[in-house]
């Protein structure tokens, strides 16, 4: 099974801790539309006749969009590709997007999930992160849409610099008032280039502190799981049922297509990835060129990858495929490397899967990182 990501390259403002691609000139949006839907049917080979499981609008701001473009690509999917006869269909989405006719519209579409970019329900949190909606704002969407649709999740962000731990469990709280089944939830990073790094630079914002981070995962996990959620990837909780599908396939290293500028792709053997303009992006679809660089993964690279993935989600990393799609050496090397983690409570073995203990979760990118073979051949 397979997925289809399309990369929505809009936004109406910029948000101070984002470094993803977009822009803030909507101009050429049906143009961009259109390119989305040549793009889908240039490539409409590279999956290799796998059926499609999800399909979904990221970005950027989708939800920027008309019904009508939505409908318009969702429709490109269909008619290029196999398509399951149930497929997760998610669009993301910010509050002040959602006006009730809308959400009325969406729901008779084919989306049948919604992924709501809340991050915070506090207004000192969104205005230091220059959000485009209010607190307010966030409230009435989500008495809205959960009226029209099941299948909802929102995003929450951590860890950002003055949340105290009380302000943070509030935001868990609202969540889980409304009874959403499933909650994405982000540390606050500095991206270099962005807003909030020259902000802190210049002493204007108080530097994100790993230790408030820490507390806040820790009592996110444990509230999040008495409430029934599953906590199945490092960022992502669900309860059973709900789970992101398009989530799930890329951590477990299922095929997606990535269409769109900056958009990434994975074929189970090779990675690529598209230009970040729009203008050229445009320019190479208009064109029939494909804007990308492609990249042939090495064993030392999808076993690295495969670790790396692995270890954020509750299916662990299995030193059983390891050996048989790896080899023996670095099975035995998964093993040895592993070996001071487990001996320190940050890893465990359940048989021959390899998980995170909850001591080890916060912390997992950077043990997986010494679990990576680096030289061409494993010791």
């Amino acid at each position: 099974m397979s997925s289809i990501y399309f990369h929505i390259p809009f936004c109406k403002q910029a948000c101070h801790y984002c470094d993803f691609h977009f822009s803030t000139n909507t101009r050429k949006k049906s143009e961009m539309v259109e390119a989305l839907g040549m793009e889908l049917r240039l490539r409409k080979e590279e999956l290799g006749g796998e059926a499609i499981q999800s399909i979904y609008f990221g970005g950027g701001t989708p939800s920027l969009l008309e019904v009508e473009d939505v409908e318009f690509l969702i429709g490109e999917v269909y008619e290029n590709f196999q398509v399951n006869a149930a497929p997760e269909i998610t669009l993301e989405a910010n509050p002040d997007d959602l006006s009730e006719e809308k959400t009325v519209a969406l729901a008779a579409s084919r989306i049948n999930r919604l992924s709501l970019g809340v991050q915070s329900f506090f207004e000192e949190d969104l205005r230091m992160m220059n959000r485009a909606h209010s607190a307010v704002e966030a409230t009435r969407c989500l008495e809205l849409v959960q009226m029209h649709f099941e299948n909802l999740s929102i995003d929450l962000i951590y860890g950002i610099p003055e949340m105290s731990l009380e302000r943070w469990e509030s935001n868990i709280n609202k969540a889980l008032s409304f009874g959403i089944p499933h909650i994405s939830a982000y540390a606050l990073t500095v991206e270099p280039k962005t807003a909030l790094a020259k902000f802190i630079e210049k002493g204007l914002i108080e530097a994100v502190d790993e230790t408030s981070s820490q507390e806040h995962f820790e009592l996110m996990v444990e509230k999040l799981e008495a409430e029934g959620f599953v906590h199945y990837e490092i960022s992502n909780f669900g309860k059973p049922g709900f789970f992101s599908q398009n989530n799930s396939a890329y951590w477990q290293g299922k095929k997606y297509l990535g269409i769109g500028p900056s958009a990434h792709s994975y074929d189970g053997a090779k990675r690529s990835w598209s230009v970040r303009n729009n203008h050229k992006y445009l320019k190479s679809i208009s064109n029939r060129e494909l804007p990308l660089e492609r990249e042939e993964l090495s064993i030392k690279d999808l076993y690295n990858e495969y670790v790396m993935t692995g270890l954020r989600t509750i299916w662990g990393v299995s030193t059983a495929k390891v050996q048989e799609e790896y080899g023996t050496q670095y099975a035995r090397y998964l093993r040895h490397q592993a070996q001071k983690f487990v001996e320190e409570g940050f890893l465990q073995w359940n048989e021959d899967i390899l998980k995170a203990t909850a001591r080890g979760k916060f912390l997992i990118d950077g043990i997986a990182a010494d679990l990576f073979i680096l030289n061409l051949e494993a010791n």
